[in-house]
C-alpha cells in the first residue's frame, strides 16, 4: 500500500510499506488560517481608517484627499500580502527525494544528503538534519498542526528510510 499525499491526518497509512510511487505533500494548517484571517482583518481595519480619513477642514486641521484614502487601503492591501507569505511553506518528498520551500527560499535535496528528519523539543518546526552538519528548516511541518505534524514526519522519516536502506 502505497503511502497518499497528507492532506489531512489519517491513522494507519503510515505503517504500510514504502512503495517507489510513494509521495509526501505537506502544508501548514492552522496558520494558514490564522493568516487568512489576520490578513482579512487587516485589509478590513486599513480600508475602515481610510473611510475615516473624511473630516472637517479648518486652521490646524490635515486635509486628506481620495488619494490618501485609497492609499490607505493600499497600504492595509501590501500588509495582508506580507502576512498571507507565512502560508507559503510546502514540502514534496518521494522517493528520489526532498523539496523544501519556506517562507523565503527553498531546497531540492537527495535523500543521500540527509542524515535525519528531526522535530527537536521546543522546536516550532520540523529540520532536515545534512551530512555536511548543516541544519535546513521544513516550515511546512509545524508542532501547533499535532496529529497533522507527526503524520507528515513519519512518512517523511518512511521515505528517508526506505531511501537511504543498504540495498541487499
Amino acid at each position: 500500500m502505497p503511502i497518499p499525499a497528507v492532506t489531512a491526518p489519517v491513522t494507519g497509512w503510515q505503517t504500510g510499506p514504502v512503495t517507489e510511487s510513494a509521495e509526501v505533500v505537506l502544508r501548514p494548517r492552522r496558520i494558514r488560517y490564522v493568516a487568512w484571517g489576520a490578513a482579512a482583518a487587516l485589509v478590513a481595519v486599513f480600508t475602515a481608517v481610510a473611510t475615516a480619513l473624511t473630516g472637517p477642514t479648518g486652521a490646524g486641521t490635515a486635509v486628506f484627499q481620495r488619494g490618501d484614502q485609497l492609499a490607505m487601503t493600499g497600504l492595509g492591501v501590501l500588509g495582508a500580502l506580507a502576512v498571507l507569505t507565512t502560508t507559503r511553506p510546502r514540502v514534496w518528498a518521494d522517493a528520489e527525494g526532498i523539496r523544501v520551500r519556506n517562507i523565503v527560499g527553498g531546497y531540492q535535496l537527495p535523500w543521500s544528503a540527509v542524515r535525519a528528519v528531526r522535530l527537536d523539543r521546543g522546536s516550532s518546526w520540523a529540520s532536515l538534519e545534512l551530512v555536511t552538519d548543516d541544519v535546513v528548516a521544513v516550515m511546512a511541518v509545524q508542532v501547533v498542526d499535532k496529529e497533522y505534524a507527526v503524520a507528515g514526519l513519519r512518512a517523511l522519516r518512511a521515505l528517508h528510510a526506505s531511501a537511504t536502506a543498504p540495498t541487499a
